[in-house]
């Protein structure tokens, strides 16, 4: 069983465009024939969640979604993934999108 994490997507990558970007081998060799999703970690920050962030001087932590299916930009999702050999990029196991 994998981790769980939910993010709010901010980009995703189709198959078809993955030549158009300039990814780690590894993550291409990933992701050849799959979705590549750029998500905020934990969702969706509020306002008050980012001034706090900025106060902080912390960043929000973006991560990669390598996933079978494409999803609406902007969607928040909960998926179940396993962490890759690369930091930050994690293959999906399953997806739950969140109303």
């Amino acid at each position: 069983m994998g981790e769980r994490l939910r993010g709010e997507v901010l980009h995703v990558v189709s198959p078809a465009e993955l030549d158009d970007y300039d990814l780690d081998d590894d993550v291409r060799a990933l992701a050849e024939s799959r979705y590549l999703l750029v998500c905020w970690r934990g969702g969706s920050p509020s306002i008050f969640q980012r001034l706090k962030l900025i106060l902080a001087r912390s960043t929000l932590e973006p991560v990669t979604l390598i996933a079978d299916d494409g999803v609406e930009e902007g969607e928040i999702i909960t998926a179940t993934v396993e962490e890759t050999d690369t930091a930050g990029v994690y293959d999906v196991l399953d997806v739950e999108y969140d109303d």
